[in-house]
């Protein structure tokens, strides 16, 4: 007997990457060949090395996930829902480190000991960029330096939705943080064709960052300020705007690789704003602006910030912090008022039920003139967020609320329930 078994409901390989909000499973026998009765005992379970992820399982759309499940599937090929999450704490590390077995009992007396089928997936998660392996800070640095392509490449899209035209549609306002969170995730999903074992990790700039600032990550800032890397770090090619290499220096004697960001609040801190999304906003000030600020460069300056791909790890924490403060707070529904500022005043792009720019192609006042980078990438994964997101489309990112909301990705230290 042979069964097949379909990852976020997808028999292909593009689509077996989960994390921990659940991922909905189908399974179902392809070869009934062996089998004595109409309805065979499967048993699923998970395989992994010591550094490898770990999956878990549950049967339906709620309760408690569990290392082992045993579904009843029919010889027919009628499929049989399940649901896979990662282990909270056991993140992959590589592609394909994790591996379900199926092992079925195909007789009445029998046991569930025959292996009729197994599939290799991975626990995709965004990490601290400090807690990353050499070989996931290469493929990281190998994806970035494609997606830019000496300057020719897609990257520049996301350069140009970054400037001081747009700056009113992403800063300022409510939707600092849902727009941030679109962009990110934009941004990822491009790197994640070009690898699809690449997460976006965060720069947490309220700690010294040994690991992160280095010749063979993200650089190493000389006295005149141009950025220096290692003659194997293809982020050596950095070109932005027709200029190579990326300017970037600590200011006032602050070393990034042994001190936290002068000034900068921290996690707790920021956590402790508030339990209102109209005053845990606040943040875009302390620690955001404040981390931008405790540079001279590129990532200082709003026009000029996404030249830097700091800027993306910088923002990836940023988010982060929202994500903690949502869990924190249960604030993932866009119908409860203190999840979102809600507000008549709100500028256009900043009420829940507006579509985001650059994503919906608006080009008429107030929206800027252009639209760079076109709809939201798809994932061969998850539905959302569409390719015209919406402000209220961020919120409820995990799946929470609405299971279909889930948009793929989560954090280390973030659970999601």
């Amino acid at each position: 007997m042979k069964i097949e078994l379909q990852i976020n409901n997808s028999a292909g390989p593009e689509a077996r990457f989960v994390s921990w909000a659940p991922s909905p499973c189908r399974i179902r026998v392809t070869n009934p060949t062996g089998a004595l009765m109409r309805i065979v005992s499967i048993k699923l379970t998970c395989v992994s090395s010591s550094t490898g992820g770990v999956v878990v399982f549950r049967q339906g759309a709620t309760g408690s996930f569990s290392e082992s499940l045993t579904l009843a599937v029919p010889i027919n090929g009628t499929s049989v829902p399940f649901f896979v999450a990662g282990r909270f704490g056991r993140p992959s590390i590589n592609n394909e480190d994790v591996r379900i077995e199926a092992r079925a009992k195909l007789t009445p007396f029998g046991l569930p000991n025959t292996l009729v089928g197994s599939l290799k997936l991975m626990v995709r998660i965004r990490k601290n960029a400090e807690s990353l392996t050499p070989g996931e800070r290469d493929r990281l640095v190998a994806a970035f330096a494609q997606l830019n392509n000496q300057g020719a490449g897609r990257f520049a899209d996301f350069r140009n939705m970054h400037t001081n035209t747009s700056s009113p549609q992403a800063h300022g306002a409510p939707a600092f943080l849902p727009w941030h969170r679109a962009y990110l995730l934009d941004l990822e999903r491009e790197l994640q064709a070009i690898d699809p074992s690449v997460a976006l990790p965060y720069w947490r700039f309220d700690q010294a960052a040994p690991n992160l600032f280095t010749l063979d990550f993200f650089g190493v800032s000389a006295p005149n300020g141009a950025v220096q890397f290692s003659n194997t770090n293809p982020l050596q090619f950095w070109v932005t705007d027709g200029t190579p290499g990326i300017t970037r220096v600590p200011l006032n004697n602050w070393v990034p690789t042994t001190q936290p960001g002068p000034g900068v609040i921290t996690e707790a801190q920021t956590l402790a704003l508030g339990n209102q999304y109209s005053v845990f906003r606040g943040m875009e000030g302390n620690p955001h602006g404040t981390a931008h600020t405790r540079w001279d460069g590129f990532i200082r300056q709003i026009g000029t910030a996404a030249r830097d791909p700091l800027f993306f790890l910088l923002h990836c924490n940023v988010d982060r912090l929202w994500a903690k403060w949502q869990r924190q707070n249960a604030r993932f529904d866009p119908a409860v008022a203190a999840s979102y500022d809600s507000n008549a005043s709100n500028p256009v792009g900043h009420n829940l039920d507006d579509t985001m720019w650059p994503w919906n192609g608006v080009t008429t006042p107030p929206r800027p003139p252009t639209a760079p980078g076109g709809a939201m990438a798809a994932s061969p994964c998850v539905s959302a967020p569409g390719p015209q997101p919406q402000v209220k489309s961020s919120l409820d990112y995990q799946g929470s609320i609405n299971a279909v909301s889930r948009e793929g990705f989560d954090y280390d230290d973030v659970r999601f329930a």
